[in-house]
Formats: structure tokens, sequence, C-alpha cells
């Protein structure tokens, strides 16, 4: 088989009349047509397809935050009963600390209760001074400063006591001063320390208190 003659194709090309194409040999027509091909792709792509290129990439972007999304919201809702009970299992713990903590209005009776826990096992009261209150979040701690005098076995029953009350109470910086002879009873000091929850009202002044303090 010949190999093509180039100068033949190339004198196709000469002397081409541009007003009547269907005069023009078989290379310049089809080179024409390829021409026009290109650039209508061309055209197309620049003022419309690349458009569309640029949505579709945007829409196969967003499909896959959408399957992101989907999966964590799947593993949400497989993991929603799991969670409502260990919410419910949190507000009942909540719940029974809530009740180790007395209203402002039952304060006293628990003082009453470290009293009577003393009394009860023979011990003399020599100092019990509630201290000041210190304000929490959500609740005040009151410092009771004690100190009572005893045998070893009755101070430390007491302190049982303490540990058994059904609210909390908590002894601190325990000091106990042994006797010179055997006659002469233990003394005990110590700073009794008891929570108890703010009121609503409470609370509302606790959270406005650092607001009033910025300038």
């Amino acid at each position: 088989m010949a190999a093509p003659n180039l100068s033949q194709y190339a004198d196709q090309f000469r002397n081409l009349n541009t007003r009547d194409v269907s005069t023009w040999p078989i290379a310049p027509r089809v080179a024409t047509v390829i021409v026009l091909i290109a650039v209508v792709f061309f055209v197309g792509w620049y003022f419309w397809w690349s458009d569309q290129l640029a949505d579709l990439q945007r829409l196969e972007d967003e499909e896959v935050t959408l399957k992101t999304q989907y999966k964590d919201k799947l593993q949400q809702a497989v993991n929603l009963e799991p969670l409502k009970k260990q919410k419910e299992l949190a507000q009942q713990y909540v719940a029974r600390l809530e009740k180790q903590l007395p209203s402002k209005s039952e304060m006293d009776a628990l003082l009453s209760d470290i009293n009577q826990a003393g009394i009860g096992r023979g011990l003399q009261f020599e100092l019990f001074r509630p201290g000041q209150a210190i304000v929490r979040d959500y609740y005040a701690e009151l410092p009771i400063s004690v100190r009572l005098t005893g045998s070893y076995h009755d101070i430390a029953a007491f302190t049982s006591d303490i540990a058994s009350l059904p609210r909390i109470v908590t002894l601190n910086n325990l000091s106990i001063v042994m006797p010179n002879n055997a006659t002469t009873p233990l003394t005990l000091e110590a700073t009794a320390k008891t929570f108890r929850y703010l009121d609503q009202e409470e609370v509302l002044a606790q959270r406005k208190a650092p607001k009033a303090a910025k300038p």
C-alpha cells in the first residue's frame, strides 16, 4: 500500500472558493467539519457544560455530606433507647442525691440531728457553732465548728452516726486531744460540713450576681 502523498492534500487547500463550499475537495471539507465540531464542543463546554460540571461536582459533594449526616442520624437513632435509659438512670441518681441535701427550711432539723447524735452517745458539747454559709452554683455549704468530750468508743460511735445520717454531713479537720490520765475524757474538735440545695429564688440570685458585678 502506497504512503499518502501529503503534497496532494496540501494542494487541495489552495485556491478554495470561500463562496461555494460545494466546490471544495474532500480534504478541506472534512477538515472544516472537524474544526466546526471542535468549535461547537468548545463553545458548548465554555458556556454550558462547564457550569453543568460544576453543578455536578457540587451535587456529588452534597451527596457525600448527606450520606455522612444520614449515617450520624442513623447511629443516633440506634443509640436513642440506650441513651434514654442512661438519662433516666442519671435523673434517678440526681434525685437520690437531692434527697440527701436538705432544703433551707430543713436545716434547723438537720442541725438538731447532729446535736442529738452526740448527746445520744453521752458526749458533752463544749462548742456547737454554725458558721457562715458558702453559696455555690446550685448548693450551699454550711460549716459547723464542734468541740465535744467523751470516751474513745463514744466518739467513734458518734462519727459513725454522723456518716449514717440520711443527709450528707462530713467531718473535717479532726483533732483529738488525749487526756493526761485515764479518768479524763477525750476531746474531739472538728468542722462538720453539711450541704443544702438552693431554692429557686437563690439560684436566680446566684446567676444574677456575676452580671451585677460586671461594670
